[in-house]
């Protein structure tokens, strides 16, 4: 009887003493990154202290210089990000800048962050209002490509 229990539990997707539901309520390992500003060393240490305690957390980096905490462990990056607004009183965002390169249109309006890292500009992919400012609309891009050093068939200008 227990042999047949269990071929019907792994058929289905469940067990009869529940280890599998707590693998499926188990939260993946991720990297979340904040941006807050910190002024000193008291800053950086207030900001670290509040998610060091924190159940999940495996690792925590805070660059001043960047104004950038990031922790990395089993969380929610929602959760981390309120508990740091909580703990420490001081503004804080999910990390809002990606590689220029990912962008079609980098210096586009709400793309072009001059408090940007080098290399990077904010994120507007989640943005309604400068999404379609910073994508390019195919009109564009025939033009910008016909005189593209990556496409053989170009035009040269001389």
């Amino acid at each position: 009887m227990m042999g047949f229990c269990s071929e019907l539990c792994d058929r289905f997707g469940s067990t009869h003493d529940g280890k599998e539901m707590k693998k499926l309520n188990k939260k993946q390992l991720q990297k979340v990154e904040i941006k807050i500003k910190m002024d000193c060393v008291g800053c950086e240490k207030k900001v670290k202290k509040s998610v060091e305690g924190m159940k999940g957390v495996t690792q925590v980096d805070v660059d001043p210089k960047q104004s950038k905490l990031t922790v990395i462990g089993y969380v929610d990056p929602n959760k981390v990000l309120q508990r740091v607004r909580h703990h420490t009183g001081k503004k804080a965002e999910l990390w809002p800048y990606v590689p220029y390169d990912v962008v079609e249109h980098p210096y586009a309006t709400g793309a072009y962050d001059k408090k940007a890292p080098p290399g990077s500009v904010r994120d507007v992919s989640q943005d309604p209002e400068a999404a379609p400012l910073a994508r390019a609309t195919p009109f564009e891009v025939k033009y910008t490509t016909m005189f593209s050093d990556d496409n053989p068939n170009a035009c040269v200008v001389t």
